[in-house]
């Protein structure tokens, strides 16, 4: 059984994101293509460099779905452990004159 802070249902945004990445992509080549038809290649270049941040976003988010679980956990991954305070690399104090995790 789960225990932790997050919704019993949270699935990753990786799988939207590639659509919407690929969607992209298809809509800045067709407007690079259209432009250069049309004789506007300020147009047409700003189409293509918008296609070519896409496709790199696309590429990313392919591989991070690639990477397993890691990067997008399912129901039989167990949460992370929260951090309680006890992380303080930095010596950031949460209280006046007391460092995190420390008893008073």
């Amino acid at each position: 059984m789960r225990t932790g802070n997050e919704p019993l249902q949270a699935r990753s945004p990786l799988k939207i994101r590639c659509g919407l990445a690929l969607w992209g992509l298809l809509w800045a080549v067709a407007g690079a293509v259209a432009f250069a038809d049309f004789g506007r290649p300020e147009w047409a270049a700003a189409c293509a460099a918008l296609a070519m941040v896409a496709a790199a976003d696309l590429i990313m988010v392919i591989r991070h779905i690639r990477q397993g679980p890691h990067y997008q956990p399912g129901k039989d991954v167990p949460p992370y452990e929260p951090d309680h305070g006890r992380n303080d690399v930095f010596g950031i104090r949460n209280d006046r004159d007391r460092r995190r995790g420390r008893r008073p």
